[in-house]
């Protein structure tokens, strides 16, 4: 799954930010840590100020991109079936 990148508007990285539930046009940056976090931290955990901050996405209403798989053996695919039983 591709989800679009944004760029964060405190420390600049682009970001992956997900759809906001109701306003397509609208993502939440995921978490990120700040770019300076090992020189000033150390090993704690520290998330940049902008993460889970909503943002407008570049090109709203889009679908994720969802990609198939490729098939290492190179085989033939099995036939789908319509219907399956569960027990």
């Amino acid at each position: 799954m591709k989800l679009p990148r944004v760029e964060c508007p405190c420390c600049q990285r682009h970001i992956a930010a997900g759809i906001v539930a109701g306003a397509p046009s609208k993502g939440r940056l995921w978490r990120h840590d700040p770019p300076e976090r090992p020189a000033r931290f150390g090993d704690a955990l520290v998330s940049c100020d902008g993460s889970l901050d909503i943002v407008d996405l570049p090109a709203y209403g889009t679908q994720l991109e969802f990609t198939e798989p490729e098939d290492p053996a190179g085989g033939e695919q099995p036939e789908s079936t319509d219907t399956m039983s569960l027990f």
